[in-house]
């Protein structure tokens, strides 16, 4: 079973940076979509952006209006790692972020419905400040 780990969260003020990393215990074989969801206390799970891959190949990424622009979701294929690099971080970003690995086929329409995805890791917290 594959693992996924977060790291990479923590304060700072808004329109700074940072830059989550989601490492798999293994190499991830086939098409499948790696993605980033967050959740506020008292909010629903949201999808914030995923990327549609296999063997290093990215065939799209997708990103929730609310971060086009300021959110850059890619990957390295040869670390197992996918990355989501922030700028310009607001207040509203402030949340628990998820990465989360569906395993068979790309990522699609359904890219933000959170029962698309088999695998999730045990999340990294952001938190910003005014």
């Amino acid at each position: 079973q594959v693992q996924l780990v977060e790291s990479g969260g923590g304060s700072v003020q808004a329109g700074g940076s940072l830059r989550l990393s989601c490492v798999a215990s293994r190499y991830i074989y086939g098409r499948n979509c790696m993605g980033w969801f967050r959740q506020a206390p008292g909010k629903e799970r949201e999808g914030v952006a995923s990327i549609d891959t296999s063997g290093g190949n990215i065939y799209a990424t997708y990103y929730a209006d609310s971060v086009k622009g300021r959110f850059t979701i890619s990957q390295d294929n040869a670390k197992n790692t996918v990355y989501l690099q922030m700028n310009s971080l607001k207040p509203e970003d402030t949340a628990m972020y998820y990465c989360a690995a569906a395993l068979s086929g790309p990522c699609g329409y359904t890219w933000k419905e959170p029962a698309k995805y088999n695998l999730w890791g045990q999340g990294t917290q952001v938190t910003v400040s005014s």
